[in-house]
């Protein structure tokens, strides 16, 4: 791989011993994939939850953040996905006390390189909305989609080290989506119907998702009448990159990159598959259905926007959620002061749900909370969190916003 002489110092120690660790990985990295050299990335974007950490990934941050100062601090703006523990909550769900210490760590750590905690998957809605071209080392999939797609920035999924040695170097390796070459359309979707909420939409993603089915397929989608708005495209994206693996989408008339059909594929334009309303019934359909009571509704991945905590906090006024059922909001710390101040908190919480701030349901051992709580059945609008959770011990169903609170307020789905 080329370096530039700023490059051939960090890797000969000269900036100390974090930062030659963190692009010799880099280089590893590069050379798997072919890359040419490294290019500078804006900011980088770390997945570091605890439960995948664990106490080993853990202490290895604590090793780092004893270095001197000069050494261990990011090089380039370092934010953070949802954490594993609310620090105001855990005892709430049942989590146990060691995970929320464990949790406690891993954030001094972190705090002590540099990194900001800022704790959300939706850091495009909350933060920082990348622009065109720009490139960044972004972990969750979520953010990598949306990012790539909706604002045209370039990023590959970076696993937690891989994020974590482009915040102390400021680089990435060169290939995937920072290249131009990868990111022209593999795959043409026609879609014959217009979704009409999140969970359509987020289906939508699902379906494109598991007939891409790779990496490296682009999946361009044309047909579509109404423009989408940021949670619709959110709700899609992260469910696509869930079910499929996919870090780049292009929508025709909607995304920077997709003015029209013929200008992100080389050559022919590919025969199209057409998605019918039909296969969304059938995408639903493959949930089935609770016929027994309700143990929880979860409203997470991705973290809730200011736009959709209003609306559950208008869906739940004045009504109680049923004492057999738990209701579980999630948002980003950022949104969650915004509606600790706007009353959006309080309407919520009077119901019986409870607003938790920085964290992601699956990422919060989920299983044994589920085990902790007696909880099942679970029920969200989420298509990515269904797709995931079944594997934490529950039986998932897909459903709207709107049905999901009326499961919430009844224990138990309407017939």
């Amino acid at each position: 791989m080329k370096l530039t002489d700023y490059e051939e110092a960090m890797l000969a120690g000269k900036f100390g011993e974090a930062r030659r660790l963190a692009i010799w990985q880099q280089i590893q990295v590069g050379r798997f994939f072919d890359a040419e050299d490294l290019v500078e990335v804006s900011q980088a974007h770390i997945m570091g939850d605890t439960e995948s950490l664990g106490e080993a990934g853990v202490a290895f941050l604590e090793r780092l953040a004893s270095l001197p100062e000069a050494e261990r601090q990011v090089a380039i703006p370092t934010i953070t996905d949802p954490r594993g523990v609310d620090q105001c909550r855990f005892k709430q769900l049942k989590q146990k006390p060691e995970w929320a210490t464990l949790e406690q760590r891993a954030t001094d750590a972190m705090r002590a390189l540099g990194i900001m905690m800022t704790d959300t998957c939706i850091n495009y809605q909350t933060i920082q909305a990348p622009v065109l071209g720009q490139h960044m080392a972004f972990g969750d999939t979520g953010v990598v989609i949306y990012s790539n797609s909706v604002c045209g920035a370039r990023s590959n999924f970076e696993g937690g080290p891989s994020a974590l040695a482009a915040a102390l170097t400021g680089r990435t390796p060169r290939y995937g989506y920072h290249l131009d070459s990868r990111r022209r359309g593999t795959h043409l979707f026609e879609i014959e119907f217009e979704p009409k909420n999140y969970t359509e939409w987020g289906a939508l993603g699902a379906i494109v998702g598991r007939q891409a089915g790779s990496y490296w397929s682009v999946p361009v989608l044309n047909g579509l009448q109404t423009t989408p708005g940021s949670d619709d495209l959110k709700h899609f994206g992260a469910a696509m990159a869930s079910y499929g693996s996919v870090p780049l989408f292009h929508m025709v008339g909607v995304t920077p990159e997709a003015p029209d059909v013929h200008s992100v594929f080389d050559g022919a334009v590919p025969s199209a598959q057409k998605i019918t309303r039909a296969d969304l019934d059938a995408f639903y359909a493959s949930f089935g259905r609770h016929d027994e009571k309700v143990d929880v509704v979860v409203f997470s991945a991705p973290q809730l926007s200011l736009m959709e905590m209003r609306e559950v906090a208008t869906l739940l006024k004045g009504r109680q959620v049923h004492s057999d059922t738990s209701l579980l909001v999630a948002t980003s710390p950022e949104n969650k002061s915004a509606c600790d101040r706007m009353g959006i908190t309080s309407m919520i919480e009077a119901s019986g749900a409870m607003v938790l701030s920085g964290v992601c349901f699956y990422q919060m051992y989920a299983r044994e909370m589920g085990e902790a709580n007696r909880w099942k059945r679970l029920l969200s609008n989420s298509a990515k969190l269904v797709n995931i959770i079944s594997g934490y011990g529950y039986t998932p169903v897909l459903a709207s916003m709107e049905l999901c609170v009326e499961a919430a307020i009844n224990g138990r789905m309407k017939a």
